[in-house]
């Protein structure tokens, strides 16, 4: 933990010395408040992260409260829980269809060695995580980053595809329209080897915009 803080530390003076607008930014924000889930395993982070797609952070919190609620006294369901269970019985926790099959997968997956324990994810490279957890359906890029960037503290991980940070850097750079893939790749490899923690003052940022619609 205290060599995570050490390394936000050295990523916000290296943003604000390399772009001058994310000086302003974090002169605003004050220092990152990242903290992963050290304590958390690849599996429950990918099945809270399919939860939380295309919803509502309330709304996937409370689903994820009656999933939790309906495998009590457990902490998480464990993979064996989900895997076995009758989907009829996922469905009216509100989970879609095509979660219930993704969330199944996913602690097949675990049974079957396909997702990593936390200690065998620690030693592995974004890019294997990315190319192993991606063969999971209904499993993307941007969920594999998400566990990467809140579940493993990893620091130079750019979620091109997530909303929240491309309103931030259109809000950043004032574009006319949300940026293209190639707009990442020219406003934020210079970013580098701190990428995440410029994208958590990116959600900042698109927060901000929310806040005054």
């Amino acid at each position: 933990m205290r060599a995570y803080k050490l390394a936000q530390r050295r990523a916000e003076k290296h943003l604000s010395e390399i772009d001058r607008r994310m000086t302003k930014v974090i002169s605003s924000h004050g220092k990152c408040a990242l903290v992963p889930y050290w304590e958390r395993s690849p599996y429950e982070s990918l099945v809270r992260a399919v939860a939380y797609q295309q919803l509502h952070g309330r709304a996937a919190a409370a689903i994820l409260g009656r999933l939790v609620a309906k495998f009590a006294p457990r902490p998480f369901p464990s993979p064996a829980d989900l895997a076995t269970a009758d989907p009829a019985e996922l469905r009216p926790l509100g989970f879609s269809a095509a979660k219930v099959i993704t969330i199944q997968g996913i602690a097949r997956g675990v049974l079957d060695g396909v997702v990593p324990t936390r200690e065998e994810a620690v030693a592995m490279s974004d890019y294997e995580l990315i190319e192993r957890l991606t063969q999971l359906s209904g499993i993307g890029q941007w969920t594999v980053e998400m566990l990467l960037i809140f579940t493993l503290g990893r620091l130079d991980v750019m979620p091109i595809d997530d909303y929240g940070v491309k309103a931030g850097l259109q809000a950043l750079h004032k574009l006319e329209a949300f940026p293209k893939k190639q707009d990442f790749s020219r406003l934020t490899e210079k970013w580098r080897p701190y990428r995440s923690i410029g994208a958590w003052y990116l959600w900042r940022l698109a927060d901000g915009l929310k806040a005054k619609k």
